[in-house]
């Protein structure tokens, strides 16, 4: 089967111009098909202060009412998406700035309430392989907004982690898939404070046992979940680490595996 890697990149690189610009240039230099993802939550913060309305987060989930809703249509799906596709053009990359909505290419169902009311989120239910087979097919790289919609015409924010590993899932019937999580840091690390520290390898039960003593807590649980909901759904390689690890020189990042 031919390779796909689907890359996901947070606000921490949208944020900076020479972080992003960097970036960039190792995507472009990826070799094979593949898939972008951005976030752009500390953008949409930015704008939506600007704009007088308030962000609120739970457990670090961004609760998205209407007004909310607005601002990150905005700015994930224009401003963010489209300055990234314009940069990637200059770059060579043929890539096309895409909304789950477009192509019907995910459904989401908004998330139902329980202890708290999220507002307008997504949760995948739906990723048509087919569409975004085309795209690839045609020779274009899809550059995914964290936005879906429910077939009803209402647009959800959707955790641009889930959507990755979604969309790996959805192609891993036509593609040998492969994740790469960027961030800030290396990788997974045994000790916090010490940069250096990356966990290489990653399997359930070195993954239970860093839980156990605290290592692995809060934000990167649900990042990890993804990961091996991942693997067990088809999906044939994860990675965790900075930029640096879409470079063949770097082997200093985690992979995670079954």
């Amino acid at each position: 089967m031919e390779e796909l890697s689907v890359i996901k990149i947070g606000g921490n690189i949208i944020e900076d111009e020479t972080s992003l610009h960097a970036f960039l240039k190792l995507f472009a230099n990826i070799e094979g098909k593949k898939i972008l993802v951005h976030g752009g939550g500390k953008r949409a913060t930015h704008i939506a202060t600007k704009l007088g309305i308030e962000s609120k987060m739970v457990n670090g989930r961004r609760i998205t009412d209407a007004d909310t809703l607005e601002v990150i249509t905005m700015v994930y799906g224009g401003l963010v998406n489209k300055n990234v596709v314009a940069k990637l053009q200059a770059l060579g990359t043929d890539a096309i700035g895409l909304t789950g909505a477009d192509s019907n290419s995910i459904q989401s169902d908004k998330r139902p309430v329980k202890e708290i009311d999220y507002g307008f989120v997504g949760d995948i239910k739906k990723v048509a392989n087919k569409s975004i087979e085309k795209l690839l097919q045609a020779d274009f790289t899809p550059v995914f907004c964290a936005i879906t919609h429910d077939g009803k015409g209402q647009l959800l924010n959707t955790n641009a982690d889930t959507i990755s590993s979604q969309v790996a899932i959805g192609m891993s019937e036509n593609y040998e898939t492969s994740i790469y999580y960027c961030f800030e840091l290396n990788g997974v690390l045994e000790d916090f404070n010490d940069k250096n520290s990356v966990v290489k390898i990653l399997n359930p039960s070195v993954y239970k046992e860093l839980l156990a003593n605290g290592v692995i807590s809060d934000g990167m649980i649900p990042k990890l979940d993804n990961c091996f909901d991942a693997l067990n759904n088809g999906v044939h390689k994860v990675h965790i680490g900075n930029t640096s690890m879409l470079t063949k020189e770097n082997n200093n990042y985690t992979t995670i595996t079954l």
